[in-house]
């Protein structure tokens, strides 16, 4: 009978005992060593299409999605997450609006969406003060389950003794992202720079 490993890990190696079956000792080996390391896969519908009843899920496990260029561990409760960001995903903006500058994009960092970026209307004017308008839409990946509010950086304007830098970005359920800036604001621009929400 094949004995496991000194380390704990359930790796079986074969013993002089043991019949003779080179195909037997060295599957069991391979299929119990492939877990425990780095899988690699094409992109994540590759690594689901994977496992299955005879190839089953275990917590620990850690993989590298090549499309995503991410690593990802699977928890307790058999869900994916990542362990490194992957690339920057551009975003969709409405009707109306464009990027700035700083690549305006979103990212899932351990279950939690990261923002960057500059954005503006696309015809140059400042942008609408006093009522939420939507800019921006994100995909259902990055969608919060409860609505989230933040303030971010403007222009520097000053109107009647009043000066402001900053506007106020609501991210919905939906995905929608509206802006509100104060009344006697001038700012042409928002910063989406270090807005982070998360998913739960």
């Amino acid at each position: 009978m094949p004995r496991n490993d000194k380390y704990k890990q359930n790796v079986p190696y074969p013993i002089l005992s043991d019949a003779p079956n080179i195909e037997t000792a060295m599957q069991a080996l391979v299929n119990t060593v492939v877990p425990l390391g780095v899988m690699r896969f094409s992109d994540a519908n590759a690594r689901a299409a994977t496992f299955d009843s005879e190839t089953p899920l275990v917590p620990g496990m850690v993989s590298y999605l090549i499309a995503e260029d991410r690593w990802d561990r699977l928890d307790g409760d058999k869900v994916w997450r990542p362990l490194t960001p992957g690339p920057w995903k551009p975003l969709t903006f409405a009707s109306g609006y464009s990027a700035e500058s700083g690549s305006p994009g979103y990212r899932i960092v351990n279950g939690e969406v990261q923002l960057r970026g500059v954005f503006r209307r696309s015809n140059g004017s400042d942008l609408i003060t006093l009522n939420d308008q939507l800019f921006c839409t994100l995909p259902t990946e990055a969608r919060p389950t409860a609505s989230r509010l933040f303030v971010t950086a403007a222009n520097f304007t000053t109107n009647g003794g009043v000066s402001r830098f900053t506007g106020r970005i609501g991210v919905l359920t939906n995905g929608q992202m509206m802006y509100l800036m104060p009344a006697g604001s001038t700012s042409d621009f928002l910063s989406l720079d270090g807005i982070r929400f998360s998913l739960t």
